[in-house]
């Protein structure tokens, strides 16, 4: 059958359903009243038929019901049109007799998967309540108490009432159901809203249905069809979204309203007769109804508090992992400090960074993952491991004896150094832990504690270090030299001094390296191994790497104008990772440049291999100073993570051989880092720069080996712009 025949359907069957009353009452309008009933029952069989799921029983349940109600029809319309009319009749027994059937399977249709919610159930009592007190106020008692009737014709005539008062209990609850509905539960709903209301004109408003019976009797039928579309629709499939039993203002409104019912009706019903038995029934309708709405308030605050603790423990738990965050860790270790003795242990992954850079956020969250469970596993039970935020983690350990938490760390991180399964990857992570120590039971005090031994692990490029009172000494020496460092950036305290690159064969100038020096007002000289680590963990590196960039461009602008063919073909200038890090960092270079009328290539960009192994924005920055023409060396080449990787990677023009393999060349047998880097180097058609040459022999060896430049206290010692043209040259000792 097709997919939109259910619309055919729909459309005929509607048109149909709206002529009906039109015609004059005959066998016409009977014939056409039955050919709807009976092509509603026959195309609501079909829908059945067609949908085998779970709903087809219900559906065959909602056809048997229609098909007794449309026997009804039948009978009625043959009496009347006979003559023989009574009341009750067959008639009747029909239609009653379809009222359970329509109900047992609206109630299936639109509740037959997902849990039935206690606050629903109470919504349809509380509206059966309120809604059954006015049917039996002004429908049911009254006739139970006419003796003027005889026993069938009081049962036959309660029983309307009593039916639809059921119909409202499973109809209402359809028309409150919060979120999406399909096609087919939209018709199922709008057909049964009809049929309450016909049925609503019918038992309570006798005299306009009889004068209308023909409208009412076409909003039947009319039901009827969008039954049998509702069956037929393919969205029949689907099953029904699960109830809420959520207060919405729609749903308020309808229990306001049902709940008022009863005053109401006490206000209509004030000086009539049957006072006794009226209020009798308000009474116990009023007691029921407190009790359900008691109820319903007390599951509805009942929700409330399960919520507002589902919010508190999300408050209080890391999505990613599940551990407690950092707000509940430093909760709970205050009340376990309080209990007795305990430390902590805060640990970060060393180029957890890389990891979201190179393989996606998806394999680092798998990773962070893994580690907490690591971490679950490898502590006590009566500990606590918590995530800090991004890659750190934190251990709460208590009952600790004398280094015990040291103990714990060092476990740790021997675990940390096996592989870590992340999906697919096997990951190497190095943890950096930190141990708080003394009898210190300030939980925020012993957190800051293992997070000062953390960072002072991270600086030192150590795993593991115990806090000491030294470290705070040396933490507040270091915010003290970056308050000085922010002082001598505005006051002029820097000065940038070059150190001459020389070919090996002549010992004459090429090119010349920037470095920056510092004299301070007070501390006087301060090292650069002193300060720049410190600038680069305030952020300063930034500035003051710029600073140099604009002086060193600017000296050589100023060495070709004065020089000529006897300047620095370029100036090398040092990168630091923060400044390839910052956004517009190419665009930087290339205004400092076109201001002092320097080509590009007249740059060297000398970067680190630990600054851009991680990728990311940093081989970004590189690859757009290459393009721009600038020239990149890969500086203290040999000593990172990963070199010869990193020369298929990035765009590399010079290699600078770190000073520590310089030194071993004079050293039996140790020259083969320096051999091989030189081969490497001319493979790949890259110019090899020896640093740190001290002496006329290194010089020899590696003018031996091959190298054709080198830079050192040999030649030359850094020196400012000024006194370098005038720096002597060792051509005698290459």
């Amino acid at each position: 059958m097709p997919r939109s025949w259910w619309g055919v359907w729909l459309a005929c069957g509607s048109v149909a359903a709206v002529v009906h009353p039109l015609l004059p009452y005959g066998w016409w309008a009977v014939a056409l009243s039955a050919l709807i009933s009976i092509g509603s029952c026959a195309v609501m069989t079909a829908g059945a038929r067609r949908h085998r799921g779970r709903s087809a029983g219900a559906w065959y349940l909602f056809a048997a019901g229609v098909a007794v109600w449309a026997g009804g029809d039948l009978v009625f319309a043959a009496l009347t049109m006979r003559g023989v009319l009574t009341y009750p009749s067959w008639a009747d027994a029909f239609y009653l007799s379809a009222y359970p059937l329509l109900v047992a399977a609206l109630f299936l249709l639109t509740r037959q998967r997902g849990r039935i919610r206690a606050g629903t159930v109470i919504d349809s009592a509380i509206i059966t309540v309120g809604v059954g007190i006015v049917y039996w106020t002004v429908v049911i008692d009254p006739i139970r108490t006419d003796g003027s009737l005889s026993p069938l014709v009081r049962a036959v005539t309660a029983g309307y009432p009593t039916a639809g008062v059921l119909l409202c209990a499973v109809i209402v609850p359809m028309l409150l159901q919060r979120g999406p509905r399909t096609v087919s539960l939209w018709l199922l709903t709008i057909g049964s809203t009809l049929t309450l209301a016909a049925n609503a004109v019918y038992t309570l408003l006798p005299e306009f249905s009889a004068r209308f019976s023909s409208a009412v009797l076409a909003s039947y039928l009319l039901a009827y069809v969008l039954w049998a579309a509702a069956a037929l629709h393919p969205s029949a499939d689907d099953p029904p979204a699960a109830q809420s039993d959520h207060l919405g203002r729609g749903r308020l409104l309808v229990l306001t309203g049902s709940m008022l019912l009863v005053p109401v009706l006490m206000l209509a019903h004030r000086g009539s007769g049957g006072e006794h038995e009226f209020w009798l029934t308000a009474a116990f309708g009023s007691m029921a109804l407190f009790v359900l709405v008691a109820s319903r308030l007390s599951g509805h605050i009942a929700r409330v508090d399960r919520q507002a603790r589902q919010l508190r423990d999300q408050a209080e738990r890391d999505d990613l992992t599940g551990l407690p965050n950092r707000r509940q860790f430093e909760r709970l270790a205050s009340r376990a400090a309080g209990d007795g003795p305990c430390q902590v242990v805060m640990l970060d992954l060393a180029g957890f960074k890389h990891i979201n850079d190179r393989l996606g956020r998806a394999v680092g969250d798998q990773a962070l993952v893994a580690v907490s469970e690591l971490l679950r596993d490898s502590v006590r039970d009566h500990d606590l491991v918590a995530r800090m935020g991004a890659d750190e983690f934190a251990v709460l350990v208590r009952d600790t004896r004398p280094g015990e938490a040291a103990t714990v760390a060092a476990r740790i991180a021997e675990l940390l150094r096996r592989p870590v399964h992340a999906g697919e990857h096997e990951l190497l992570l190095n943890a950096r832990l930190g141990v708080s120590a003394g009898p210190e039971q300030n939980a925020i005090e012993l957190v800051r504690r293992a997070d000062t031994a953390r960072y002072a692990a991270k600086e030192s490029g150590g795993q593991l270090v115990v806090y000491s009172a030294e470290l705070d000494e040396r933490a507040e020496a270091a915010e003290r030299l970056g308050a000085d460092l922010r002082h001598s950036l505005s006051d002029g305290d820097f000065h940038v001094v070059y150190q001459p690159i020389v070919g090996l064969s002549d010992g004459r100038m090429v090119a010349v390296e920037a470095l920056v020096r510092w004299t301070h007002p007070l501390r006087g000289f301060v090292s650069p191994a002193g300060f720049i680590p410190v600038a680069e963990d305030n952020g300063l590196i930034v500035e003051l790497g710029e600073w140099v960039l604009r002086t060193a461009c600017a000296q050589l602008a100023t060495w070709r104008r004065e020089l000529g063919d006897r300047a620095p073909a370029y100036v090398s200038v040092n990168v630091s990772a923060r400044q390839l890090s910052e956004p517009g960092f190419p665009a930087v270079v290339s205004a400092v440049l076109s201001e002092n009328s320097l080509e590009p290539s007249a740059l060297l960009a000398e970067v680190t291999e630990t600054a851009i192994f991680g990728g990311g924005v940093a081989i970004e920055a590189v690859e757009a100073l290459h393009r721009a023409g600038v020239l990149i060396a890969l500086d203290d080449f040999g000593t990172g993570h990963s070199s010869l990787g990193l020369l298929r990677t990035v765009p590399v023009d010079v290699l600078k051989v770190d000073k520590s393999f310089v030194d071993e060349i004079t050293e039996g047998g140790r020259a083969v880092i320096v051999d091989a880097l030189i081969h490497v180097s001319n493979g790949l058609g890259l110019r090899a720069v020896a640093e740190g040459v001290e002496t006329a022999e290194q010089a020899a060896y590696l003018r031996a080996l091959g190298y054709e430049y080198a830079q050192g206290y040999y030649f030359a010692k850094p020196a400012p712009g000024l006194d370098l043209v005038s720096t002597p040259s060792h051509a005698d000792g290459a």
